[in-house]
């Protein structure tokens, strides 16, 4: 590989768990906070090539303007996150980029031979792609998140909510 495949700097750092709530509690003893956590979210794509849905507890928080996704799988759907758990995986899985231009992005991760083993969202509110780049590459799989108004609107509030917290609040949840 001569130069960068995907752009920008590395935006979120996600971590797949069996534990959510005690996964969160870690972080929170480093300080990392408050998390904005969504239970139970639908999420239907395409994992290596089948249609899955999963049901997700998911929790974003920030250390300075890196992003930190917590994920745990609710069901027992085959997908990339019960496929990292079911080898036993427990911890660090992604590093996300985000990019407002998502075809030239994927493109570009197609074209330097990194499958796409889990994809989906909608054009206009927010499409995403899990590469599964080579062995030896910094992380398991590099996630690719399309910028737009809604989810550049939730990054900032995660951004922002972190930059001055003082410890309360420290679990916000964003569904009832």
């Amino acid at each position: 590989m001569s130069g960068p495949v995907l752009p920008g700097v590395i935006r979120q750092i996600g971590y797949i768990v069996q534990d959510f709530d005690k996964a969160i509690a870690t972080w929170l003893e480093l300080g990392v906070g408050p998390f904005y956590v969504l239970r139970s979210v639908t999420q239907t794509g395409v994992y290596r090539g089948e249609e899955c849905t999963v049901t997700l507890t998911i929790g974003f928080a920030n250390s300075g303007d890196l992003q930190v996704e917590v994920i745990h799988q609710d069901n027992d759907a085959p997908s990339i996150y019960s496929e990292f758990t079911s080898a036993g995986g427990d911890g660090f899985h992604q590093l996300a980029y985000w990019t407002d231009d998502f075809d030239a992005a994927l493109a570009a991760g197609k074209a330097a031979g990194w499958p796409v083993v889990w994809s989906g969202g909608d054009a206009g509110v927010a499409r995403y792609a899990y590469f599964e780049p080579p062995p030896g590459t910094a992380a398991t799989i590099i996630e690719l998140m399309e910028l737009t108004p809604a989810t550049a609107g939730m990054g900032e509030l995660v951004r922002t909510a972190a930059l001055n917290w003082d410890g309360t609040d420290p679990i916000r949840i964003l569904n009832p």
